[in-house]
């Protein structure tokens, strides 16, 4: 039996990051975490860097990751860590979800009629793979820069 998608048996209750915080005004609340978590989240970030983020072509994945990376550095610049963080998640989550459609037709990778059975990957779209490659570039460049990484290790330090 395949293993089951984990949104399937999401904790609402226990998950680190709640929509009615603002992480702004209360920084202290927001933890890093792994991956993507928290990106469809946590506020105000959500709705500034969300109306940017798009993948639906090569084209479209430099103009999106192009902003997502300049409010990273204008977050980095005013000593914001979670709104750099969370551009940081989004430039990632850029590369992921491209990803995903270049490797799954629709970006589906499981049939949920067949128990979350793996489908067949390779057939999706290589239009967004060039996509991917262009947020993986931005992705790794916001971590790798050196204010940014200060930033995140003293705070994973400080607060997790």
């Amino acid at each position: 039996m395949p293993d089951q998608p984990s949104y399937l048996n999401f904790d609402k209750i226990n998950y680190a990051w709640h929509p009615d915080i603002d992480y702004r005004a209360h920084p202290e609340n927001y933890r890093v975490g792994k991956g993507k978590q928290g990106v469809l989240t946590c506020e105000p970030c959500k709705s500034e860097i969300g109306p940017y983020w798009r993948f639906k072509s090569e084209d479209v994945a430099k103009e999106s990751s192009k902003k997502i990376y300049e409010l990273f550095l204008a977050y980095l610049e005013a000593g914001d860590f979670v709104g750099a963080d969370m551009a940081r998640k989004y430039l990632q989550m850029g590369y992921t979800h491209a990803r995903r459609y270049a490797n799954y037709k629709g970006g589906k990778k499981d049939d949920a009629e067949k128990n979350h059975a793996q489908l067949e990957r390779g057939t999706g779209d290589p239009e967004k793979a060039r996509a991917a490659n262009i947020f993986y570039d931005c992705w790794k460049a916001a971590e790798a820069t050196e204010s940014y990484a200060a930033m995140k290790k003293q705070w994973k330090h400080e607060r997790g």
